[in-house]
């Protein structure tokens, strides 16, 4: 069998298998992804193609179109609760089934650009984007064999289960943090330092953000303590908790035998450090969620959905300690360190958490 065919065989196991999952298991949040994804491979497409810079032009219009009519029917059609509850099942598959419908929107919409042009445009097919993807990885990483290791089935099935439990819409975390974790950190007052923590935890999803990240670390925190007693962060919650602001302890960060934390230290008045646990423990009350759709799209639909390195920046921007001001993109957890052109967080140490001694 020519590659040609194997190459079309996939596409089609690789659509059968995304219209299954996507109708029956998604989330709201996997829809929307799946809704970028595709966004992002026909405007690398678009870009790429022949022809008229006005025909790019009126393509990638389109698409951005596209991709914010299908996100808000996603959030404002697609999950709500129906209104008559004996039909609701009946209801809810059809409202599913739209939302697998709309992802050859993108199609329609070149075909119909494109009609009656001399353009040679086929959609991207699993072959794109595996050569597109290729091609990014080489670029980031020098080690192919790294590479595929975080790439393994294990990594992609526990990230693809760690999604469905997240909502960027909606709280789904209220009260973790117990009444002992907010007295542990009414101790701290007298500490005159927050302290950042940056690290690589080798957790599944963080493996495989670092391919394209090109980041070792990819984890931000708070701490009250310098012995991080008192570490909390937006995270998955390890399946034990919620996704949303959760304590953090070392073992957290203990998921690759190469784990290590930089830790970094910012002044603070007490003032400042009671106004910022009193925050805290307003999120705490009040619930939380991870920003999944965040990471791409740098908005949150409400103020307590975050991912870490929002989290972090946002609550020292609060109590006025922010060490640069808000680009306008994602902040990424080793922006914090990286962006600090004034030098606001002092490095305090490396602990490498499978060694001995930390540096």
């Amino acid at each position: 069998m020519s590659l040609e065919k194997h190459f079309a065989n996939l596409n089609k196991f690789f659509i059968g298998f995304l219209v299954i999952g996507l109708m029956f298991y998604a989330t709201e949040d996997l829809f929307v992804i799946t809704y970028i994804a595709m966004f992002v491979l026909v405007t690398l497409k678009a870009l790429l193609l022949p022809g008229e810079v006005r025909i790019k032009i009126v393509l990638i219009l389109a698409y951005v179109g596209i991709v914010v009519v299908q996100v808000f029917m996603i959030y404002r059609l697609i999950f709500v609760s129906p209104q008559y509850e004996e039909y609701a099942r009946q209801i809810h598959v059809f409202r599913r089934f739209l939302a697998v419908v709309a992802l050859i929107m993108p199609v329609l919409a070149t075909r119909f650009i494109v009609a009656g042009r001399r353009v040679n445009f086929h959609m991207p097919s699993i072959s794109n984007a595996a050569t597109v993807g290729l091609a990014q990885i080489v670029r980031l990483k020098n080690s192919v064999g790294d590479t595929r290791k975080k790439l393994c089935l294990h990594n992609l099935r526990d990230a693809v289960d760690e999604l469905s439990r997240h909502n960027s819409r909606h709280y789904i975390n209220n009260g973790t943090l117990t009444e002992s974790y907010f007295e542990d950190a009414q101790k701290t007052l007298d500490d005159p330092n927050i302290y950042v923590i940056i690290s690589k935890t080798g957790s599944p999803v963080s493996e495989l953000m670092s391919i394209y990240t090109r980041k070792v670390y990819n984890h931000a925190s708070l701490s009250f303590d310098r012995d991080l007693q008192t570490t909390i962060s937006y995270n998955g919650g390890q399946k034990v908790y919620p996704p949303g602001l959760n304590m953090e302890m070392l073992e957290f960060f203990n998921q690759t035998p190469d784990a290590r934390i930089l830790i970094y230290s910012i002044p603070c008045t007490r003032e400042q450090k009671q106004k910022l646990v009193n925050k805290i423990d307003q999120i705490n009350n009040e619930g939380s969620a991870y920003n999944v759709t965040g990471l791409v799209t740098n908005r949150s639909s409400k103020p307590n959905i975050m991912f870490c390195s929002q989290f972090v920046y946002k609550m020292l921007e609060y109590v006025d300690l922010a060490p640069f001001e808000m680009p306008h993109k994602p902040v990424s957890p080793t922006d914090l360190i990286e962006m600090d052109y004034y030098k606001k967080l002092k490095f305090e140490k490396e602990i490498r958490l499978n060694e001995n001694d930390g540096n």
